[in-house]
């Protein structure tokens, strides 16, 4: 939406005044987006309603009732299941990404009535004035009505890295941030007309999970869906051609098809995927893209700014020492304090410490850049002045190591000095003379130390990655243990030769005096070194590498832009939150892969058993209420109880390849031993009732003995709580064959016991032979990984 005219006059010291407000929300001029990132409740109802699974399950359901054997349709409830959990807990998993996404959401302040005030991005209305400094994000277009020393970095819209000098009059983009300096612009453009929001018209719009796991997942079930093609058609063929009645026939049909299909597999995965964002969202961290969960369970090195990561953002102003006597050290200090409008850290501790402004009066500044490593600002009469690092402002000599020694403590050191010309001179402040040195105490974070043992006890990298002096960031890495730590390297001597800066960056854990570009530059050499790599911040100089990082992790309380990139933020500022993430997301993963076993293991032997029965030409041995019973406890349930489980085991790629070296052996000798057992007491096609009942209960003694065992391995390694769900579901087989009741209700008889002690003894051949092929698969992985 473009401005009229007539508000190109608006003062751009007061702003809009109250009523103009009113004007422009009364008339629809206010910043609202149409496009959404998550579904609508109606979606989210339809898309687990309507699936291909409950589709096929109601088709099949249909054919039963038309039997009149209602018994049978016992399945017919997973239609319900399947829908109402997924529906749940996609609801539940998206009112809490909608309400911390209002917490984390970047604030801009705008100026009315001659006040400012931040307000939500919606509530910017047009014609409004809107303030910016360092960190902020630019949430609508308009052109820059004042620029001091402003600088805007565009890079998330054009890709160039090099911020953009604005001047009164240029155009500013929504999208992108503010690296230095500050300013105010006019909302000229607004809602659906800016520049970002129709960059994000396609890309915000709500989509599945695209990542490893689920393009595995839609891997396996298309490799299914071939299967279950020749399978059911020769099953169909063989119950609807033989000498059976009508109604057997279609039983055995549906029985045969039911199982093909891992309609709890999808399921499962949405499921955990959800309740990994509540479990964050209650940890107070949003999770802005789903695949983030994934990611983090794969992450093997975690990059950590330093600056309020390890330590507290807060610092306190411990000591000045005087360099060259004369100068008026306190008065411009006060001075270089009063004169940022946005101060940073550093600024607001000798802020604190002088209250007092001096009364000079400011010619020109020029702002903190991470590039320059200073800022400053000019007073006419009163001099010029800047303050930066020390390392790199001070030339090599005594006052230069006095610095060094002094951040060997872990303390901030900056330098006061009086420039030779104006701050912002075109060919720069020329000379710097020292004045004096300015010592910052900064405080470690008390959870930093134990998140550290975490990681490393993990098996993750931690390098931590700052701007700061090298000596200074390693002497607060060596409080907490880090290993390395007493090799900081300074940034400014990395080798440029991509492959060397990969393997210095590998070897080396921390890292002083590093640029924004390097930051990016040295996520991506461990990228190239084939690490899944977190990178960690809450400045403005850390948005470019965390947003080429793996995964993205902001600070609440960081700056607007680093929380508009980062796929995780975390809104309490703790970096002890981050264990518990990476910890969620390797619970998730590793759960989904486990309960991926259960589900491909019983399609497997569904296909292979279905294609056995039709090849021999016999009647299929179960009825759908068999199918039903052996789904509950030896997937079902027991599945629904391993995806909410305890899991620290970091993923690995190959998702696929490891299900699969499972599930297909599993699955082979279960359908095997199966079909053995059953055409042993097969008496042929003129058998009666109860030798049909009695032979279809031999072979499901097999088929769910063996399938319990394999839900055993699965659960390995074993703790008290699932030996608990094993024996479980083992006591609950039992009932089902021994209590009269249940024998009559699921059509069970195993009153003849040779018929059972063959079945055993089948099942123990099977036991076997899936373990021998356990044991197989996990030397090969072991010996693939190494």
């Amino acid at each position: 939406m473009a401005i009229d005219q007539p508000a190109l006059l608006t003062d751009a010291s007061r702003g809009l005044t109250s009523e103009e407000v009113a004007q422009r929300v009364a008339a629809g001029q206010t910043n609202t987006v149409s496009t959404k990132t998550s579904r609508t409740t109606g979606e989210i109802i339809r898309a687990n309603v309507f699936t291909r699974i409950n589709a096929i399950y109601g088709v099949l359901f249909v054919l039963i009732l038309s039997t009149g054997y209602f018994i049978d349709g016992l399945f017919g409830g997973l239609i319900i299941v399947n829908s109402a959990v997924g529906i749940i807990q996609e609801l539940r998993a998206k009112r809490t990404l909608e309400r911390l996404a209002i917490v984390g959401q970047a604030k801009p302040t705008v100026r009315r009535d001659g006040q400012s005030a931040e307000i939500a991005p919606e509530d910017v209305v047009l014609g409004d004035l809107v303030e910016l400094g360092p960190g902020d994000k630019i949430v609508v277009d308009g052109p820059a009505l004042t620029a001091d020393a402003l600088e805007v970095d565009e890079s998330l819209l054009t890709g160039e890295s090099d911020p953009v000098v604005k001047q009164p009059g240029d155009k500013v983009l929504s999208g992108s941030f503010v690296v230095a300096g500050s300013g105010t612009y006019r909302a000229d453009i607004i809602g659906d007309e800016s520049y970002a929001a129709k960059l994000a018209a396609e890309a915000s719009k709500f989509t599945l999970v695209k990542s490893e796991l689920r393009q595995g997942i839609d891997k396996i079930l298309k490799f299914i869906t071939y299967l279950l093609i020749p399978a059911g058609a020769l099953t169909i063929y063989n119950q609807l051609a033989g000498d059976q009645a009508w109604p057997d026939a279609l039983r055995g049909m549906v029985a045969a098809l039911v199982p093909m299909v891992p309609e709890g597999l999808v399921l499962m995965t949405s499921v955990a995927l959800a309740v990994g964002v509540i479990r964050l969202g209650k940890r107070q961290c949003l999770v802005q893209e789903l695949p983030a969960i994934e990611g983090l369970a794969r992450v093997d090195v975690v990059c950590a700014d330093k600056t309020g990561t390890l330590t507290e953002n807060a610092m306190r102003l411990s000591e000045v020492r005087e360099i060259t006597p004369g100068h008026p050290v306190d008065g411009a200090l006060a001075a270089l304090a009063a004169a940022d409008p946005r101060p940073n850290a550093s600024l607001q501790a000798i802020a604190e410490a002088y209250r007092t402004d001096p009364g000079w009066r400011v010619s020109t500044t020029m702002p903190f850049s991470s590039a320059r490593k200073w800022s400053g600002a000019s007073f006419g009469g009163d001099g010029d002045w800047v303050l930066g690092a020390a390392d790199v402002l001070l030339p090599e000599g005594e006052h230069r190591a006095e610095a060094e020694k002094i951040g060997s403590r872990g303390l901030r050191v900056l330098l006061l000095g009086r420039a030779e010309r104006a701050v912002d001179a075109a060919e720069g402040p020329g000379e710097i003379e020292p004045v004096a040195l300015v010592v910052l105490e900064q405080k470690v974070r008390p959870d930093a130390k134990d998140t550290l043992d975490f990681f490393a006890h993990q098996d993750v990298a931690v390098k931590v990655i700052s701007g700061d002096n090298a000596i200074s960031v390693g002497a607060v890495a060596g409080t907490l243990d880090l290993p390395g730590a007493d090799k900081p390297v300074d940034a400014r001597k990395l080798p440029e030769d991509a492959e060397k800066l990969a393997d210095t960056v590998e070897d080396r854990a921390v890292f002083g005096r590093v640029t924004p570009l390097q930051k990016r530059a040295m996520v991506g050499a461990l990228q190239s070194k084939g690490h899944t790599v977190a990178m960690t911040g809450d400045g403005v100089n850390d948005v470019l590498a965390l947003k080429d990082a793996d995964i993205g992790v902001a600070m609440g309380a960081g700056s607007p832009a680093t929380r508009a990139v980062a796929q995780i933020v975390l809104l309490d500022d703790k970096f002890a939150t981050l264990p518990h993430v990476v910890a969620e997301g390797r619970r998730v993963i590793g759960n989904i892969e486990r309960v991926s076993n259960l589900f491909l293991t019983k399609t497997v032997y569904s296909v292979l058993l279905a294609l056995m029965v039709g090849i021999a030409q016999v009647p299929f041995p179960f009825l759908p209420r068999h199918i039903t019973i052996t789904a509950w406890f030896t997937i079902g349930l027991p599945a629904f109880v391993l995806s909410l489980a305890p899991n620290n085991e970091r993923a690995r790629t190959g998702f696929v390849g490891r299900v699969m070296r499972m599930a297909v052996p599993a699955g082979l000798v279960i359908a095997t031993a199966t079909f053995v057992s059953y055409l042993l007491v097969y008496k042929g096609s003129g058998q009666s009732e109860l030798d049909k009942i009695q032979a279809g209960t031999t072979a499901l003694i097999t088929l769910i003995t063996i399938a319990l065992w394999v839900l055993g391995i699965v659960a390995r390694p074993y703790r008290w709580w699932k030996i608990l769900l094993i024996g479980g579901m083992v006591v609950l087989t039992l009932a089902l064959f021994l209590i009269p009741f249940t024998q009559k209700f699921f059509a069970l008889d195993p009153s003849v016991s040779a018929y059972t002690l063959s079945a055993f003894a089948c099942a123990g051949v099977g036991i076997v032979l899936v373990e021998i092929a356990w044991w197989a698969g996990r030397h090969l992985v072991k010996r693939q990984e190494a």
